[in-house]
């Protein structure tokens, strides 16, 4: 989710500074102090984690209400420190504590299979460029009518992806990532249904995730519909219930309209700045725009066909000019009083990701106080956060919880 919110990053200056300083493994900077938590505190934040499930799950007896409040999701997996939707990146997540793994962004193949790629476009995420057979299938396309160039899920088959492996995508921000570049292949969503199954056996305790449709408009278009391909695996592995543990969302409210005619998974709207339009409204002809969506009268309307939405951080507390956050708006209170939960997104450690105020130093892989970061948004009352980093999100939920 979220292609946007990482181009500033895209273009920051690789620096190396700040990359010797963090363990590779879940290392985080804690508050104002700096001190560094390597495996004794991820250890920490997943026995925290496990915890509070167990005291959801008795509480609520299952289904959404059984996962702690505020729930961490592991946004791509556990992408702040390995390449996003790979198995490595979804592992490490529950590994790390996080109460949902984002597995994942879904994308259609030639043949009809659904992959886990942030984008359609797999030229930042894969190897491709290095396969010299697949050279003649770089183009450009206009998506959601933005034109981009490179190398598209819709023009391989499932059997050509798995040739290729995951890399990382921001490697200015994570050079330290790129050590896992080639180790994964694309997974499939029906693999991961497997992978989740396989999870909650191991663990002894029901692993949840957070599939979403990208680009469902531009796909129907291609006669490669995102929906009815989810329903029937979902159906298929009987995940398609309301208290199954898979979490729908996308940024096209239409989309999710027409899952909640397929499926009862708990469904979430994903919106973006408060002056863009959902692309299924541009097509449609529709002037409403995400300002719109989360009026009172619009979170009523989304409130008849999901049970969530997932807002920017920037929507739950604006930034003034120079990126220090400003005063909260009222969409949590809002939200709330329609039914709606509030899962935001995407909460990073790297300094480029945080507000002005919780930066440290300059470089672009440095971490800064995300902890403290955390907190301000945890206080504003909402049910969810996505992050790169679970295990911080963990430890800081606990602080938060129990501070």
């Amino acid at each position: 989710m979220g292609t946007h919110e990482s181009r500033v990053a895209q273009g920051s200056e690789e620096r190396t500074g700040g990359t010797a300083r963090r363990a590779l493994l879940g290392a985080a900077v804690l508050g104002a102090g700096g001190a560094v938590l390597g495996l004794s505190g991820t250890a920490k934040a997943a026995e925290a984690a496990d915890a509070a499930r167990a005291t959801g799950a008795a509480r609520h007896g299952g289904g959404l209400k059984s996962l702690p409040v505020p729930t961490v999701i592991g946004h791509r997996g556990a992408s702040g420190y390995r390449p996003e939707h790979t198995f490595g990146s979804y592992q490490l997540a529950l590994d790390l504590g996080a109460d949902i793994v984002e597995a994942g962004d879904l994308v259609p193949t030639r043949d009809g299979h659904l992959v886990c790629r942030h984008e359609p476009e797999i030229g930042g995420t894969t190897d491709v460029a290095a396969h010299p057979e697949f050279a003649d299938r770089k183009t450009t396309k206009v998506i959601d009518g933005v034109s981009t160039t490179g190398w598209f899920t819709e023009d391989f088959t499932l059997a050509e992806l798995k040739r290729l492996r995951a890399v990382e995508r921001i490697p200015a921000n994570r050079p330290h990532n790129t050590l896992y570049n080639g180790r994964w292949e694309i997974p499939t969503f029906e693999e991961v249904l497997r992978w989740q199954d396989e999870q909650t056996r191991r663990r002894g305790r029901q692993v949840w995730i957070y599939p979403e449709t990208k680009h469902p408009t531009y796909f129907r278009k291609l006669g490669l519909g995102l929906e009815e391909r989810v329903a029937k695996l979902l159906r298929k592995y009987g995940k398609d219930k309301r208290n199954s543990p898979v979490v729908l969302q996308s940024f096209e409210p239409t989309s999710i309209e027409r899952l909640n005619k397929l499926v009862d998974n708990p469904l979430v709207v994903l919106l973006s700045g408060a002056g863009s339009r959902p692309y299924d409204f541009v097509e449609a002809g529709d002037p409403r725009t995400v300002a719109d969506l989360i009026t009172p009268k619009g979170l009523r309307e989304i409130a008849g066909y999901a049970q969530g939405i997932g807002p920017t951080l920037d929507l739950v507390i604006p930034k003034d000019a120079n990126g220090r956050l400003t005063k909260p708006t009222t969409l949590v209170a809002d939200a709330h009083k329609v039914g709606l939960i509030l899962h935001l997104y995407t909460m990073r450690n790297e300094n480029p990701f945080l507000p002005a105020e919780f930066r440290k130093g300059t470089d672009a892989d440095a971490y800064g106080d995300a902890f403290g970061a955390f907190q301000v948004y945890f206080a504003t009352g909402i049910d969810g956060v996505f992050t790169d980093n679970p295990d911080t999100g963990v430890l800081a939920r606990d602080a938060f919880v129990n501070g």
